[in-house]
C-alpha cells in the first residue's frame, strides 16, 4: 500500500495509471476476473452463464459483456458504472481503495482483496506492450489535415511520424479506417487516429520518453515545454523548440528541468488553456510547474476558445500563436 504523498500527484486517471495497472482495478472490483480472455459471470446483472471478458483492445484493457452488449467498459467507466458515481468520485474511490492517497476521501465499503501489485504489473506488461505498424504512402488527405496546423511534410518527418495502413498490438491487428499515424520513441510506438469514433490513441511508450527531446538542439534561447507532439510540431513551424511529456498531468523532474535550464536561457510552460471546463487542470498544472520551478507561463487567452497551439492557428493564424509567445515573454 502506497502511505506518503508525493509532491508530484494529483488526482486524475494519467496519475492513478502510473501507480496501478488496468488489470490491477479490474482484479479489485471484480472477484469473477483471473485471467485476460478468460470469459466470467457478469456481477453487474444476474448472469446464468460465462459472458463477460476483459481483453486489450488498442492497448487497452475493456470489459465486455457478451450477453448485454451495453455493458462495455474501461476500466474506469466500469467502477463509474457499478458504483453508480459521477468521474470524480470514481476517481476518489479508486484512490482510497488502493491507498494511493492523492485525495483526502476514504471509502471502506469495499473489502475485496487487493492483487500484488508489482508481480501482476509486470505480467501485464509482458502481454499488452508490443505495438509494431505497416507504414504506407503520404497522400492529399494527410497533407490536408496537417496543413491546418502548418505542419509541413519536412517537420512530420523530422520528428518520425509516418502514415500507416494498419497496425499490431501483439498478435491483435487493427485496420486504419481513416488517417492514422505512429509517432516513433525507440522500438515503442504512440498511434494517433484523429477521426476515429473507437479513440484516437493506442500507445505503449513509457511516462520516461520525452516527446522532442532527439529533435532539441544543443542549445538556444527558448525552449518550450508544451502538451502534444502536435503542439511541438506546431511551434516549430513559427521558429519555437518544444518537448512535451507523455501526459500533461505529469509533473517534469527536476533533472529534465534543469537540463533544459543548462541549454537554453528561457524555458516557458505553454500549456492546454482548457477554458471550457470548471477545473481547467491544463492551466492548473502550468501554474503548478512554473511555481515549482520558477517558470514562465504562457496561456492562450480564452477569447479565443482555442485550448492548445495547434487549435489556435487552425481557428487563427501561427501570427496570433507567435504575438501571445512574445507579449506574455515581455511581461514577465
Amino acid at each position: 500500500m502506497i502511505k506518503a504523498r508525493s509532491s508530484d500527484d494529483h488526482l486524475h486517471s494519467d496519475v492513478i495509471l502510473e501507480k496501478i495497472s488496468e488489470y490491477d482495478i479490474f482484479r479489485h472490483y471484480i472477484s469473477g476476473f483471473k485471467e485476460i480472455g478468460v470469459r466470467f459471470k457478469s456481477e453487474l446483472r444476474d448472469d446464468k452463464s460465462p459472458t463477460a471478458v476483459i481483453y486489450v483492445w488498442k492497448g487497452r484493457l475493456w470489459y465486455k459483456d457478451h450477453g448485454h452488449p451495453d455493458h462495455s467498459f474501461h476500466c474506469f467507466g466500469y467502477v463509474q458504472h457499478k458504483h453508480q458515481c459521477d468521474w470524480v468520485t470514481t476517481l476518489k474511490l479508486i484512490d482510497s481503495d488502493f491507498g494511493l492517497n492523492l485525495s483526502n476521501f476514504k471509502h471502506d465499503a469495499l473489502t475485496t482483496n487487493r492483487v500484488g501489485i508489482k508481480h501482476e504489473r509486470q505480467d501485464l506488461s509482458e502481454k499488452v506492450t508490443i505495438i509494431s505498424k505497416k507504414s504506407r504512402k503520404w497522400n492529399q488527405e494527410d497533407a490536408n489535415f496537417w496543413r491546418q496546423f502548418y505542419v509541413s511534410k519536412e517537420i512530420l518527418v523530422r520528428f518520425g511520424v509516418e502514415p500507416i495502413s494498419h497496425y499490431w498490438i501483439n498478435t491483435l491487428r487493427f485496420n486504419c479506417d481513416s488517417i492514422t499515424y505512429s509517432y516513433p520513441f525507440g522500438n515503442r510506438f504512440k498511434i494517433y487516429s484523429p477521426f476515429s469514433k473507437e479513440g484516437k490513441w493506442s500507445s505503449n511508450v513509457s511516462a520516461k520518453d520525452i516527446q522532442g527531446w532527439n529533435q532539441l538542439p544543443k542549445t538556444g534561447d527558448v525552449v518550450l515545454l508544451t502538451s502534444s507532439l502536435k503542439d511541438i510540431m506546431t511551434l516549430l513551424s513559427i521558429g519555437y523548440v518544444s518537448v512535451a511529456l507523455q501526459s500533461e498531468m505529469q509533473m517534469p523532474s527536476e533533472n529534465l528541468i534543469a537540463q533544459l535550464k543548462g541549454r537554453f536561457k528561457e524555458v516557458l510552460v505553454l500549456y492546454d488553456n482548457d477554458f471550457s471546463k470548471e477545473t481547467n487542470p491544463g492551466q492548473m498544472m502550468a501554474h503548478r510547474i512554473c511555481k515549482e520551478y520558477n517558470l514562465v507561463n504562457i496561456c492562450i487567452p480564452s477569447k479565443y476558445e482555442s485550448k492548445d497551439p495547434s487549435d489556435l492557428v487552425r481557428n487563427e493564424n501561427r501570427l496570433i500563436l507567435k504575438q501571445i509567445i512574445d507579449e506574455q515573454r515581455r511581461l514577465e
